[in-house]
């Protein structure tokens, strides 16, 4: 995770992996993908890892025409067999371009801004090495249902539900979380997760799966930080400058309380900027949607 100021889309690292790993498998899904122009004059991205100018974005898919990424600046590998509901959406075998969560035995939650084509899903794996490990396992995603009121680039109800082909198998590495009905309150103190690029705007990414503690803000604050650009849908996180989550990071969970709170979504690029908190989605808003979406679609 990192910190914030002009504004780029999460997913240049995907990219970057890419290049590097010379990977281009398609993988089946049987979704559109998401066209993501960006808007100029404003602070933040979303965290994938794809490009944008309008706001920073934390996914890491650099194959879109906005540059954005996000990762998890100066957090600490996560203990093992603390994050089982943490997956990563791949492109190929091994690009990462998405953070995601495991909230049911055959249904994840991503940002709607990760939207793709095709992805696979890994669960079970902390580290970003393409080798086995035990305790992993893959999937595809068969459906990608993204929540109907999202807009880009406001990033508004910024969640996406994802089908498994198959329900999981639950171990101590792989097992859904709760999602809380409670939504977040001022100092509420909660953890995120991700593979994103540890520094920015220079990147860097871990080899293992990062963790770092961060604190829910007023929404007078997060307004405050991002003028005309927070709604209800959102909450704000963090606690000290150069602790956030960055490119990469987009669609991973925020735990507090041993509940699923949020999901990366966006935040000002470079990542962890005085005063420029991580833009979360404010998961409270959306309980009954996820659950009527799973039961209709089961």
């Amino acid at each position: 995770m990192t910190t914030a100021g002009t504004p780029w889309m999460w997913m240049l690292p995907a990219l970057i992996t890419a290049l590097l790993l010379g990977i281009t498998e398609p993988v089946l899904a049987n979704d559109v993908s998401c066209n993501n122009p960006s808007a100029t004059g404003t602070s933040g991205s979303n965290r994938d890892l794809e490009g944008g100018a309008r706001e920073d974005s934390r996914s890491d898919d650099s194959s879109r025409s906005d540059n954005s990424s996000s990762r998890i600046l100066n957090g600490s590998d996560c203990k093992k067999h603390t994050q089982p509901w943490q997956g990563a959406l791949l492109l190929g075998p091994n690009q990462l371009y998405c953070g995601s969560v495991l909230i049911h035995p055959q249904w994840l939650l991503t940002a709607a801004h990760c939207r793709k084509k095709g992805f696979r899903v890994r669960l079970g794996h902390p580290s970003l090495s393409p080798m086995f490990e035990s305790g992993q396992q893959t999937f595809q995603g068969v459906k990608s249902i993204p929540h109907p009121g999202y807009s880009h680039p406001s990033h508004s109800n910024d969640l996406m539900l994802i089908k498994l082909n198959r329900k999981i198998r639950v171990t101590q590495d792989v097992r859904p979380v709760n999602i809380s009905s409670r939504c977040p309150s001022a100092g509420t103190k909660c953890l995120v997760s991700g593979w994103g690029t540890t520094s920015s705007p220079k990147v860097h990414f871990p080899k293992a799966l990062q963790c770092l503690n961060i604190t829910v803000l007023s929404q007078d604050r997060c307004r405050d930080a991002y003028p005309g650009q927070i709604d209800n849908t959102m909450f704000c996180a963090g606690d000290q400058v150069g602790r956030d989550s960055c490119q990469g990071d987009s669609g991973g969970p925020v735990i507090c309380n041993g509940a699923l709170q949020g999901l990366v979504s966006w935040g000002d690029y470079p990542c962890g900027q005085p005063n420029k908190p991580g833009v979360y989605t404010n998961l409270c808003q959306f309980t009954k949607w996820i659950h009527d979406t799973i039961q209709a679609n089961s």
